[in-house]
């Protein structure tokens, strides 16, 4: 993998910082315009309940409502969702949607959904691939995955890891 795909910093193009540490702080929420290059669709029996969890215990905005049709939520930019009329599944998918914060956010994610929706949040987990993620599960049982980069350390279990499976990684610690 590392011949075909060389160590490219992308933190040009993207929202999300580098991850530097447990003080890098979260960027902007994105109030601008721009063509969405990937939404989720989330539909809901109650457009105002669901649209309150996102805001108070995930941290989006209401960007947009029209009202009984559409709530289009925003984090930051390209963390777009768009909350639609219909049935709550009876339970959770399996497959989930994932939102990049940073790591100063997780414990207030978690709080904010707990108060909001008691049993909705894991405990955050330390993956083997560089974040810390909780799992939350929405009143429309959309699992959602909030997940936060750890500083990279050339010298840890995940950068072993990330060797292991080819990947040609940076030398210096927090790059």
């Amino acid at each position: 993998m590392s011949e075909n795909y060389p160590n490219f910093p992308a933190f040009s193009v993207s929202p999300v910082p580098p991850p530097a540490g447990p003080d890098t702080p979260a960027p902007e929420q994105f109030r601008g315009l721009y063509g969405m290059p990937m939404f989720v669709t989330v539909p809901t029996a109650d457009l105002a309940a669901s649209t309150e969890f996102w805001v108070d215990g995930l941290g989006f905005f209401d960007f947009f409502t029209v009202p009984g049709q559409v709530v289009h939520l925003r984090r930051w930019a390209f963390q777009d969702v768009l909350l639609v009329p219909g049935e709550r599944p009876a339970e959770a998918a399996p497959m989930s949607v994932s939102f990049s914060c940073v790591l100063n956010q997780i414990d207030g994610i978690v709080s904010a959904c707990e108060k909001a929706l008691p049993g909705s949040v894991s405990d955050p987990r330390q993956m083997p691939w560089g974040s810390v993620e909780i799992e939350v599960t929405t009143p429309e049982n959309t699992r959602v995955i909030m997940t936060a980069a750890r500083p990279f350390d050339p010298e840890s279990a995940a950068a072993d890891y990330l060797r292991e499976n080819d990947f040609n990684l940076p030398d210096t610690p927090g790059a």
